[in-house]
């Protein structure tokens, strides 16, 4: 099982409540946006320099680094970080080796990808979209054999994030049961942070670089996160007689008793 898809999922429901005087552990506390440190395909010898303080990393893989020596390295160099791989143009039997290797989980774009290129149940599946996904697609991808979404735009350098994005990211956290990662630039500030968890966000992808994750685990480390999270009613549409469909809304509790 990954490690990493299991502490997305806690993020995600918030913290489990405890009976008793018995004190809750100190990671489920208090819920945090995860942090994904994401390298390029030659950083292999920086790992350790550039993921220092991410909850996990991610590595694109390619047929040029699926090989058995540079996988070793990988998984010698993040033995303390669950890391991924971003699966490219790799054949489709090169997966299950990578996990066997130590690969905690995969990320691999829905348009494109062989459902034969999946991994098997051993390692975590996340599913990268685009933010402008149907409604109806995004509702599909709650019945697929995937643990979480990945959510991609196109690549702005240092621009800050802006409302049009922050109302995507909140439609999908709406329509999506699944943990939502998104992509964003290195200098996202604490107050876009806090913005992206309050849209129902509960991890970020960030591009590594010197000082870059360090500097963003000292901010999240120093923001507080509130659980629950305010979201949405959700609302089934349920068969009834004569054709017509009636709403029930389904009730989410607001706080924690």
């Amino acid at each position: 099982m990954s490690r990493f898809i299991d502490r997305l999922k806690q993020v995600s429901q918030g913290a489990p409540q405890h009976i008793g005087f018995r004190r809750a552990p100190a990671a489920l506390e208090k819920p945090k946006i995860q942090l994904v440190a994401r390298l390029a395909e030659g950083d292999i010898d920086s790992l350790a320099d550039y993921t220092g303080g991410a909850d996990a990393a991610l590595l694109p893989v390619s047929r040029a680094s699926s090989g058995r020596e540079t996988l070793k390295r990988i998984s010698e160099a993040m033995a303390e970080v669950p890391w991924g791989g971003w699966l490219g143009d790799i054949a489709p039997g090169k997966v299950r080796q990578i996990v066997r290797q130590g690969c905690d989980f995969v990320v691999f774009p829905a348009a494109g990808t062989p459902l034969t290129m999946a991994g098997g149940d051993e390692a975590g599946k996340i599913l990268q979209v685009e933010a402008s996904l149907s409604e109806g697609l995004l509702r599909a991808v709650n019945e697929l054999p995937v643990d979480a979404v990945l959510v991609t735009s196109e690549e702005k350098g240092k621009d800050p994030l802006t409302w049009y994005e922050l109302m995507l990211f909140q439609r999908l956290a709406t329509l999506l049961t699944k943990p939502l990662l998104v992509s964003v630039p290195p200098g996202v500030s604490a107050g876009e942070l806090q913005a992206l968890w309050e849209a129902g966000v509960d991890g970020v992808v960030v591009e590594a670089g010197t000082g870059v994750v360090q500097g963003l685990r000292q901010t999240i480390d120093g923001l507080t996160f509130p659980i629950p999270r305010k979201r949405e009613k959700r609302e089934a549409l349920l068969p009834r007689a004569g054709g017509e469909s009636g709403v029930v809304a389904e009730t989410e509790e607001e706080e924690f008793q």
